[in-house]
């Protein structure tokens, strides 16, 4: 699989391992104070990300069965009909000293640099056919297919794979280390990113319906109690693409 608080311009397996990885889910800068407790839970601000969580819905994760990525559609389609493809219009957004390939009409990303990448923290260089920078879909596709896609028309599924609410710029090979998996079974190395990276799947999952895992959604609660004020991203494209 190749924002996310990347408002960065414009983000289940439960058990002993998911418990130990989470148990050390800081947010560092991006965190605030520590939830509340009580016997109901920390409970976050109208308008957080902690918020939203508990308005997703709980389900058992469903059969993989089917899933191709051609059922989400032509990879990097123009969805929001600016004359560029998705893929381009994501690393015109995320990365910086952009160089373009093909003169005034600035769509072809030729060069930039990732100066902080969200998942390692680290600068990467971008360079078209040799890159080591992926857009990552927050929500993986396959994720999204167990989770309520499987029943979608097929422009919700197109307009999910190219929302850019969904789609980050990253280090290609933490990206590939992620996978397909969720808040309960992978956050990024970068703790400074987790409560930005965990709120900007919330406010997918809220966007377009899907829903979670009981260890999925205590994962992610286990993060966003450490940041409760941490705001849900929105924005994006329409959930239907059009024809």
């Amino acid at each position: 699989m190749r924002v996310a608080s990347r408002t960065w311009k414009a983000v289940s397996a439960a058990g002993v391992g998911a418990a130990l990885l989470l148990g050390t889910a800081g947010c560092g800068s991006s965190g605030g104070s520590s939830g509340g407790s009580g016997q109901g839970g920390p409970v976050g601000k109208p308008g957080s990300a902690l918020a939203a969580v508990e308005q997703l819905p709980v389900k058992g994760r469903a059969p993989k069965t089917g899933y191709e990525r051609k059922a989400f559609g032509r990879a990097w389609a123009d969805t929001d009909a600016n004359g560029c493809g998705t893929r381009d219009d994501i690393l015109k957004r995320d990365l910086k000293d952009v160089k373009f390939t093909d003169g005034a009409k600035q769509c072809k990303v030729g060069s930039g640099v990732l100066v902080d990448d969200p998942y390692t923290g680290t600068r990467v260089v971008y360079k078209r056919g040799a890159s080591k920078v992926d857009i990552d879909h927050l929500v993986a596709l396959s994720d999204a297919w167990q989770k309520g896609a499987q029943q979608w028309s097929r422009g919700k599924r197109l307009a999910f794979a190219n929302d850019p609410l969904n789609l980050l710029a990253s280090e290609s090979s933490a990206n590939r280390k992620k996978g397909d998996g969720d808040t309960a079974t992978w956050l990024p190395q970068n703790k400074a990113y987790r409560c930005a990276y965990v709120a900007s799947q919330v406010a997918v999952k809220k966007k377009y319906g899907l829903w979670v895992t009981s260890g999925e959604r205590d994962a992610m609660k286990s993060v966003l109690t450490t940041c409760p004020e941490q705001p849900l991203p929105t924005g994006g494209t329409p959930t239907e693409a059009p024809r």
